[in-house]
């Protein structure tokens, strides 16, 4: 079975928090984008104070609707795919996780039959 560590080393940013919004984990892409912000130094600190009043509701109401938040953002010249949903353990909700990959801006779309 592979080790988890592949998640230190993979290509899109990922940032795990508890239910509190405490930051658990941010992989090196994640503590990259956010070095201005103290990168690693994040992990303790909690998501909520980084965020407007409007995007703490969000996170909120996907920790309580256990659905996720799919959008596409332009920064700085890059495209990004964002997605932010709760993770689990045992089928038990232990809090929000946010992925964040660069995508191209002529990304295909493909309908497979």
């Amino acid at each position: 079975m592979a080790d988890s560590h592949w998640l230190d080393e993979f290509p899109g940013a990922i940032i795990m928090t508890d239910l509190e919004g405490k930051i658990l984990y941010l992989n090196k892409k994640a503590a990259g984008v956010y070095e201005k912000e103290g990168g690693f130094k994040l992990i303790g600190q909690n998501l909520y104070s980084c965020h407007q009043e409007g995007s703490r509701t969000k996170i909120k109401k996907i920790m309580e609707s256990k659905k996720p938040n799919i959008y596409t953002i332009e920064k700085n010249g890059v495209k990004k795919l964002i997605y932010q949903t709760v993770w689990t353990t045992d089928g038990e909700i232990r809090g929000l996780m946010e992925l964040s990959l660069e995508i191209p801006f002529d990304l295909p779309h493909l309908i497979r039959g």
